[in-house]
């Protein structure tokens, strides 16, 4: 590599990569922040279908969560029973159409979850589903 002596003569060409790592660390950064919050709901791990139904484009779900623990959570708060009713027939009397998604764990029994999907129909709910994760087609037999 050959040095230049003297005042150069037009247009440096070398690229400053610096200002493009900055760049790029914090969208980084960013993204690494905000995607744990597009999760709606407490984390559970589902059950696995092999047919799934196409989602539908209407109205935000409410969702509720039911833990192995067995607590429910609706979007990100707990409840027990008595005020998991309260806060269904809230937001529901609020949003009458609104559906209900309920996740519940893959490892709890079919009796746990039934009793929320109840409460959320006893509550008002109109339509109340359960969210699975779907088989990916390697792992099906």
């Amino acid at each position: 590599m050959g040095m230049a002596v003297g005042p150069q003569k037009g247009p440096k060409s070398e690229i400053n990569v610096t200002p493009l790592v900055d760049v790029v660390l914090v969208l980084l950064i960013i993204f690494m922040v905000v995607t744990p919050m597009l999760q709606r709901g407490k984390d559970v791990k589902l059950p696995q279908a092999e047919r799934v139904d196409e989602e539908s484009k209407g109205a935000d779900p409410l969702i509720l969560s039911v833990t192995l623990e067995k607590t429910v959570w609706v979007e990100n708060d707990p409840y027990d029973d008595a005020g998991l009713a309260e806060r269904l027939s809230r937001e529901l009397g609020a949003q009458p159409g609104r559906k209900v998604l309920v996740k519940g764990d893959q490892r709890l029994t079919f009796g746990d979850v039934r009793k929320v999907m109840e409460t959320a129909r006893r509550s008002g709910a109109k339509s109340v589903s359960l969210a699975v994760e779907e088989l990916k087609e390697r792992s099906r037999r």
